[in-house]
């Protein structure tokens, strides 16, 4: 029962942050406000324009949004890109502060980029090493198989629990200490801010339950290799 409980707990934990912040993100996201004299792609532009970031490009796109670092671009979704509201605003601000991490080498910003590049590579290792642990351990005399899977499962599932902890304080830095003192200093009036600071809280859950939901996975997996 215990162990049920807490199961629950996590579960709830994980999945009502995700739906508090789609009803957060999406009441803020319905009426264009009157203040606001361009869209959430406009006012990137702008910001990043204000900060000598010319080089940076602002576009569109389906796969929600984000600050790309390869490719040196911010990507707003079309509500957001198009949208005059206090969510497009918002979300516009914090994507430009990842770029403004960017363009000051940030050390934990930094860090996340090269994490999340190399993600893709352990990910493939890992799996070559739960595949092939059997035969490697049979053909090099290597130490058990258990040990070589524990290794690869590793690589799959604890390397994104590194990225996803390391990616939350970058977050964060973004919304409270880089987008929010922005949109504070004249481009939100007063009585916005509240909403503003409820719309950035919102979006860091979505980090925190997508840690929690990654460390989940890699203690289960642990609890299957004690087995």
């Amino acid at each position: 029962m215990v162990y049920l409980a807490l199961l629950l707990l996590v579960l709830a934990a994980i999945f009502l942050p995700q739906v508090w912040v789609q009803h957060v993100l999406a009441r803020y996201n319905r009426d264009p406000e009157p203040n606001f004299p361009g869209t959430g792609g406009e006012l990137a532009r702008h910001l990043l324009k204000r900060f000598g970031l010319d080089d940076v490009k602002v576009e569109s796109t389906e796969t929600g949004d984000h600050y790309d670092p390869a490719s040196r671009c911010v990507r707003l979704t079309r509500d957001k890109f198009d949208g005059c509201t206090l969510t497009a605003i918002t979300v516009a601000a914090h994507e430009c502060g990842h770029a403004l991490q960017h363009a000051g080498s940030e050390p934990m910003f930094m860090l996340r980029s090269r994490l999340a590049a190399s993600a893709v590579w352990a990910s493939r290792l890992g799996s070559f090493l739960i595949f092939a642990a059997p035969m490697l351990a049979l053909v090099s005399r290597a130490p058990s198989p258990a040990l070589v899977s524990a290794l690869g499962g590793f690589l799959i599932m604890g390397f994104g629990v590194v990225v996803q902890l390391v990616t939350l304080p970058v977050e964060l830095d973004a919304s409270f200490r880089k987008a929010l003192p922005l949109l504070e200093a004249g481009y939100l009036e007063p009585d916005q801010v509240p909403a503003a600071r409820r719309i950035l809280r919102a979006a860091a859950w979505t980090y925190v339950a997508a840690s929690l939901a990654s460390l989940l996975n890699f203690w289960r997996w642990l609890a299957i290799l004690r087995r």
